[in-house]
C-alpha cells in the first residue's frame, strides 16, 4: 500500500549552494502560457520532489531543463554561471540529463549498444564489443540493476520496465551534475522501484543533484529532500519533505483539502445486485461478499492479496473451479467476460493502457466499444449516434481533448481514466468494478474520478473499488472487505475502517482475529 522500511531523506546542508537554478522562467504554445515566472533550483547533494497536476507545467520545465524547449523569458544558471541549451546535446555535455517518461529504443540493436549510443568504443572503425559488454555490465553492477537486465538483449524484446532501466543507465554514461526524473516508476515493478531508490540516494551521496517528478506521494516522502509544487504554470512555493505532509502538499497543488476530494451523498444502499459465494480460483479461495444497489465497497489488501484476481474471476476473465455468482437473484453462468458483461457486470482493469483501451483509436471508438450491438443497424454502426454518445460524455465527464477523434494514447492517465469510465457510463452495468481507478493519476483528476464514482453510486448502481491507498479506500467506501493470502481476512464498516485497522487485517494470518472483526463490522451495520 504503501513503501515502508526505506531509509528516510536526509536533509542537504542549508547553506548548500543551488547547482542549479531557473529564474523566472517563461515559455508559452501560442495562447497558452505552459509556464509563467518560474523560478527554483535544486541543491548540489539534493533530492527535489516536483509536483502539481497534470497541466501545472512539469514536463514543460523539464523539456526547458533537458534544452529540448528554448524558454521565452528567463535564464538557468548551472553552478552559478548562466547556460542557454540549444539541443538535448547541449543540456547534456554540460552534465545535465532528464530520463523521460516514455524511453527512446533503438529496437534492433543491443541493450549493451543502447546505453552507449554516441560513444560506442571501437577498434578502428569496428566496434570492440567485448569492452562493450565488459563496460555496460560493470555499469549494471555499479547501478544495482544487477539481474534486471542482461547487456545483449535486443532493444525489441524488453519489458516496459527494463526499457526504463536501460534509459537511466544511459542518463549516467559521462559526467552528470543534474538529473531529472519524470514518472520514473510508473512501469516498474517493487523489486525495481527499490534498486532505483538506492541508485538516486547513491547519486545523491555523492553530490548530484536530483528533481524527482512523481503523481505517488508515498515515493516523494520516501526519497525526497524538498518538495517544490507548480500549478496551472505558476510556482506556488516548496517544503522540506521533514516539514509538510500529503494534506498540505494536495492543498498547494489544487487549492483545496484532501478531505474535500471525497464527495459522498447521503444514500441508503438498496438491494443486494452481486452476491459471490464460496468463489474458489487458482489464486482465491471461498470468497462470499455482496454489493448492494447505490454501495461502493471497497476491496482492500496488500499487494498479492488477491483483490485483482478477485475481481478478473467475477468479470469472467478467468475460470471459476468453485462457487456462485449472482447478478440481481439471477446465478451467471461465466465462461468468458462477454457472459459478465451481459449479466450486467462492466470491469475496468488496473491496467488500462493494456487491457481496457485501444490506444491507436479515437475517443468515439473507444466509447462506443461496449454499446456497438445498440447502435448497429443491419451490421453498419451509425456513426450519428455513435458521435452524439461518445460527445455527450465527453462533456459529462470533462474529458479533455481537442475532439472524440483524437487518439486515445495522446491523453494525459487522468483523461485515459475517463475514457474507460465514459464506456461504462454508455453501456450502464448493474454492477461496475474498478480496479485501481487513480493509480497514474494527478490530485485534480483523481477528485474528478471520486465525484464519477459517487454520482453512479447515487443513481443506483453498484460498486467494487480495489484501491492500494488507504486513504481513497476509506473515503470512498461504505463497506471494505479486506483480503489477505487469497481470503477474505476481514470486514469493516465505514464507521469502523481506519487505516490501522485495514492494515492489520491486509497483515492478518489469524483467521480467528479477522473473523472477530467481521463479526464487530456486522454488528456495527456492515454486511457481508
Amino acid at each position: 500500500m504503501q513503501l515502508t522500511g526505506a531509509p528516510q531523506p536526509t536533509e542537504p546542508p542549508a547553506a548548500a549552494a543551488a547547482r542549479l537554478r531557473a529564474e523566472r522562467i517563461g515559455k508559452s504554445f501560442g495562447p497558452v502560457h505552459a509556464l509563467a515566472d518560474v523560478s527554483l533550483d535544486v541543491r548540489a547533494g539534493e533530492v527535489l520532489a516536483l509536483v502539481g497536476e497534470n497541466g501545472a507545467g512539469k514536463s514543460t520545465l523539464l523539456r526547458v531543463l533537458s534544452g529540448d524547449h528554448a524558454p521565452d523569458s528567463g535564464r538557468l544558471l548551472l553552478d552559478g554561471e548562466p547556460v542557454a541549451f540549444g539541443s538535448p546535446r547541449d543540456a547534456h555535455r554540460a552534465g545535465l540529463r532528464v530520463i523521460q517518461q516514455e524511453p527512446e529504443i533503438v529496437p534492433h540493436v543491443s541493450v549493451a549498444e543502447n546505453v552507449y549510443l554516441g560513444a560506442l568504443p571501437r577498434r578502428g572503425r569496428v566496434l570492440d564489443k567485448r569492452t562493450l559488454l565488459g563496460q555496460v555490465r560493470a555499469d549494471i553492477e555499479r547501478h544495482g540493476f544487477s539481474g534486471l537486465l542482461d547487456p545483449r538483449t535486443l532493444g525489441s524484446d524488453l519489458s516496459p520496465a527494463q526499457r526504463q532501466l536501460v534509459e537511466i543507465l544511459r542518463a549516467l554514461v559521462g559526467e552528470v551534475r543534474v538529473i531529472a526524473f519524470d514518472e520514473p516508476t510508473s512501469s516498474l515493478s517493487d523489486h525495481e522501484v527499490e534498486a532505483l531508490f538506492g541508485l538516486i540516494r547513491r547519486l545523491r551521496d555523492g553530490g548530484v543533484a536530483i528533481v524527482y517528478v512523481s503523481h505517488r506521494m508515498p515515493e516523494i516522502f520516501t526519497i525526497a529532500d524538498r518538495v517544490a509544487v507548480l500549478r496551472d504554470g505558476r510556482y506556488v512555493g516548496d517544503r522540506r519533505i521533514s516539514q509538510t505532509n500529503e494534506g498540505e502538499l494536495v492543498r498547494m497543488m489544487v487549492g483545496r483539502d484532501l478531505a474535500d476530494m471525497f464527495v459522498r451523498d447521503p444514500r441508503e444502499p438498496g438491494e443486494v445486485v452481486l452476491r459471490v459465494h464460496g468463489l474458489t480460483t487458482d489464486d482465491v479461495r471461498d470468497i462470499d461478499l455482496e454489493v448492494r444497489a447505490g454501495e461502493v465497497v471497497g476491496l482492500g489488501g496488500l499487494v498479492g492479496a488477491g483483490r485483482s484476481e478477485l475481481a478478473l474471476a467475477v468479470a469472467g476473465a478467468v475460470p471459476l473451479r468453485a462457487g456462485t455468482v449472482e447478478v440481481a437473484g439471477k446465478p451467471v453462468r461465466l465462461h468468458g467476460p462477454a457472459d459478465a458483461l451481459r449479466a450486467g457486470i462492466g470491469f475496468a482493469p488496473e491496467e488500462r493502457k493494456a487491457q481496457a483501451l485501444l490506444l491507436r483509436r479515437s475517443i468515439r471508438d473507444n466509447v462506443s466499444l461496449a454499446i456497438l450491438t445498440r447502435i448497429t443497424r443491419l451490421r453498419v454502426v451509425r456513426r450519428g449516434a455513435e458521435r452524439d454518445l461518445a460527445r455527450r460524455y465527453v462533456k459529462q465527464l470533462s474529458v479533455r481533448a481537442s475532439s472524440i477523434e483524437q487518439e486515445v494514447g495522446t491523453l494525459s492517465g487522468g483523461n485515459q481514466q475517463k475514457v474507460v469510465l465514459a464506456r461504462w457510463l454508455a453501456r450502464r452495468p448493474r454492477v461496475l468494478i474498478l480496479d485501481e481507478p487513480t493509480r497514474g493519476v494527478d490530485v485534480g483528476a483523481k477528485a474528478e474520478i471520486y465525484s464519477i464514482v459517487n454520482d453512479l453510486a447515487a443513481e443506483g448502481m453498484a460498486l467494487l473499488v480495489i484501491s492500494s491507498e488507504l486513504p481513497e479506500l476509506l473515503g470512498l467506501s461504505d463497506r471494505i472487505v479486506v483480503m489477505h493470502g487469497g481470503r477474505v481476512s476481514g470486514r469493516l464498516s465505514r464507521a469502523d475502517a481506519t487505516e490501522e485497522r485495514v492494515l492489520a487485517l491486509a497483515m492478518s494470518e489469524n483467521s480467528t482475529a479477522a473473523s472477530a472483526t467481521a463479526e464487530n463490522a456486522t454488528g456495527t451495520g456492515a454486511t457481508t
